[in-house]
């Protein structure tokens, strides 16, 4: 592996705030936002829909506009890197490999974001490019940035239809990451099973990825999430695992219907 690139928002920072101020802008408490975002991506939706179902018609563009020029736009500080950041880029970038930030973003998040010094050799938002993901302009665009063979670039996200999906479609490597809501909800699908050639619980484990052949081997395959992890701490554990049958068998309805969900969003 020449080249890294990640994705943004829920694989380097936090929606936390994000969503907040928008629960503040609307007037709603933060949670009912918060439960609607999670509404849409369990749908398979984009999650900006929860604004709209709070303000049916609503453009959000405009209203982020609205937002900024009322002195409540943006912000964003080192408390809202997820805390594997740092240290994952550092130990990508002493292993001499590219490391290259590249997600949906505005402008401004692009210059919140290289003002806190992050330890990659590029960092750029699609408001500068003037594409968006999962925009096949989007990709072609990241594997020029990434100065590498698209067979020696792992694009790294938590989302499928806007990361996985037409990152491997350009021809790039794919890291899935189970993070964020998306990340999470979406991690087991068999789309995302079947597309993504690594599946990662932390950024950290990118480093075992990018080790000579031979070196490391067994930690770059214990980074990955397979079937058998489920039993151990996955969706099918704990309460639902002790409440029997009747549980199992609801449960297997509710997952049966997240999964075939997923290709309408492809």
């Amino acid at each position: 592996m020449e080249t890294i690139v990640l994705g943004i928002g829920e694989t380097l920072v936090r929606d936390d705030r994000r969503w907040s101020s928008w629960a503040d802008w609307l007037g709603v408490p933060p949670h009912t936002l918060s439960a609607l975002v999670g509404a849409a991506v369990a749908q398979g939706h984009d999650a900006a829909d929860a604004l709209r179902t709070l303000r049916p018609g609503m453009d959000v563009e405009a209203a982020y506009r609205a937002r900024s020029a009322a002195g409540r736009g943006e912000h964003l500080d080192e408390s809202d890197l997820y805390q594997d950041v740092r240290p994952a880029l550092g130990e990508l970038r002493a292993a001499g490999v590219r490391v290259v930030v590249a997600g949906n973003g505005s402008a401004r998040a692009g210059e919140l974001l290289r003002s806190l010094d992050l330890p990659a050799d590029l960092v750029v938002t699609s408001a500068e490019w003037g594409v968006r993901k999962p925009d096949p302009e989007f990709f072609a665009r990241v594997a020029e940035a990434a100065e590498a063979p698209p067979a020696a670039t792992l694009y790294v996200g938590d989302h499928p239809a806007d990361d996985l999906f037409p990152a491997a479609a350009a021809g790039l490597r794919t890291a899935h990451l189970r993070r964020g809501p998306y990340g999470h909800w979406w991690a087991d699908h068999p789309d995302v099973v079947e597309t993504a050639e690594f599946r990662i619980d932390a950024l950290t484990e990118l480093v075992a990825l990018v080790r000579p052949p031979g070196a490391g081997a067994e930690a770059a395959g214990a980074g990955a999430i397979g079937p058998d992890a489920e039993g151990a701490g996955g969706e099918g554990s704990g309460e639902e695992e002790a409440d029997g049958e009747e549980t199992d068998a609801a449960g297997a309805a509710r997952e049966g219907a997240r999964r075939g969900a997923l290709r309408s969003v492809r």
